[in-house]
């Protein structure tokens, strides 16, 4: 759980969300299909109305962080997510029959929402003092990292994992290019950085800089 005040960590099945409890309501990744309960019981606890969810934010859109993206838009909230990943969605099995591949297979696996509002590189989005959009390709093309200059915080979706308490690069098995991956962390070793937050794993709150600067010096 990340000491942040105005985040909330929402345990979904095999991923977490991150409930940002602004005047509007914001959420980063919204786990598997069919979750949309779960965030909604978890909005109310706080004693927030489900419905007046404003936006959710998606690192990337394998169906693990973007898979029930289609039933909170289709109650009101606004889905963003990088072109690249939200045009991917709209592959269909026939699709991904046609022409074969890990990062189909996935955006197939993924309910495709009815719309999405893009978002790029550089890009502030109005929560947590200013999130930054930071494009970050490899995992999938358009998986991007939020960072927030105000509490020095990046999420940092699964751009990075934290295997057995030390932090390393992006999945090989589940990313559509671990070389340009491991790239990409190179930018986020640029940014003044305290606090990292993953979907997989519990945060990381000391020694994050030295974490980043140091796997920035491997990626190759």
């Amino acid at each position: 759980m990340t000491s942040l005040a105005d985040v909330v960590e929402i345990r979904l099945t095999r991923v977490k969300a991150h409930l940002v409890l602004e005047t509007e309501l914001s959420l980063i990744d919204c786990g598997y299909a069919g979750q949309g309960s779960r965030i909604g019981r978890a909005i109310a606890s706080h004693g927030r109305d489900p419905a007046s969810l404003r936006r959710v934010v998606l690192t990337h859109g394998h169906p693990d962080h973007a898979g029930s993206a289609r039933e909170l838009a289709l109650n009101g909230a606004a889905i963003l997510i990088h072109p690249a990943d939200g045009a991917r969605l709209a592959l269909t099995w026939r699709d991904v029959a046609r022409a074969p591949s890990r990062g189909g297979l996935f955006a197939a696996l993924t309910p495709e929402p009815p719309a999405f509002e893009p978002i790029e590189d550089g890009q502030v989005l109005p929560l947590l003092g200013g999130l930054r959009v930071v494009h970050t390709p490899g995992h999938t093309p358009g998986s991007v990292c939020l960072y927030g200059k105000r509490d020095r915080v990046l999420f940092v979706g699964d751009v990075l994992q934290r295997r057995f308490g030390k932090v390393t690069f992006a999945s090989r098995l589940y990313s559509d290019d671990h070389a340009a991956a491991r790239r990409s962390v190179k930018r986020l070793a640029q940014l003044d950085v305290k606090t990292l937050v993953f979907s997989h794993f519990a945060p990381v709150e000391d020694g994050a800089a030295e974490i980043l600067a140091e796997l920035a010096a491997r990626a190759g």
